[in-house]
């Protein structure tokens, strides 16, 4: 196993402890202890994951990550939070997280969601393409064109509209859509899904239309089909 996971905590005992957990499962690991510093360890280090706490001080991890996607980096994150409200969950998942863990955790818990991330965001081995309509999904390129002019989506987005794409003319539920984008299971609170489809629908326009199935799911519909 070779990714190198940043932990980003600035408890120094939480921080340690998840780090010697991650280097006992295989990973390489590197430690900051706020949002600036892992931001600046970013800049001169490539790391295939990161584990971040969202409350710290100078820089707290939410701050942190809407940095992180504002500039462009995709590197998945966990974000790590004792806080209980759903609001926190919620902002952090809008803001491009691909997990979530409650303090207090089990490291087991961490290092299985550690390995299910790094699974979704890993390089696409196909390198076939799917077109529905006028739109092409390129697994090699992890692109996506629209009548040949290229959208950029997030890697959130992409799986998302890859799914729906390879099942296209079917009802997917919302529970589906959070097990196998997000890794979520009777997360009730939470209307992450209801966010990146507007997301899809803004970048997509008219050349596709993604159905809402009210109080199930939803399904994706060439650019003949009815809202």
């Amino acid at each position: 196993m070779n990714a190198t996971v940043l932990v980003v905590d600035d408890e120094a005992a939480v921080n340690d402890a998840i780090c010697d957990v991650l280097l006992l499962a295989g990973y390489r690991t590197l430690a900051a202890n706020d949002g600036i510093q892992a931001l600046r360890m970013l800049r001169e280090q490539d790391c295939s994951l990161i584990v971040l706490d969202l409350s710290m001080p100078r820089m707290d991890g939410l701050t942190m990550l809407t940095r992180l996607r504002d500039s462009g980096d995709t590197t998945p994150v966990i974000v790590l939070t004792a806080r209980q409200s759903p609001d926190d969950v919620q902002r952090a998942f809008e803001a491009g997280a691909d997990d979530f863990v409650r303090k207090p955790f089990g490291m087991q818990e961490l290092t299985l969601r550690a390995a299910a991330v790094l699974r979704r965001t890993s390089p696409e081995p196909d390198t076939g393409c799917l077109r529905v309509g006028e739109v092409l999904l390129d697994y090699r390129r992890h692109g996506v064109w629209c009548s040949g002019e290229q959208v950029q989506l997030s890697p959130t987005e992409f799986r998302l509209l890859r799914l729906l794409m390879e099942h296209v003319g079917e009802v997917l539920s919302k529970d589906t859509l959070l097990r196998r984008i997000w890794g979520l299971d009777g997360l009730a609170e939470t209307t992450v899904v209801e966010t990146y489809v507007s997301y899809l629908r803004r970048k997509l326009g008219d050349h596709l239309v993604i159905r809402t199935v009210r109080g199930f799911g939803y399904e994706l519909l060439c650019q003949d089909g009815e809202t």
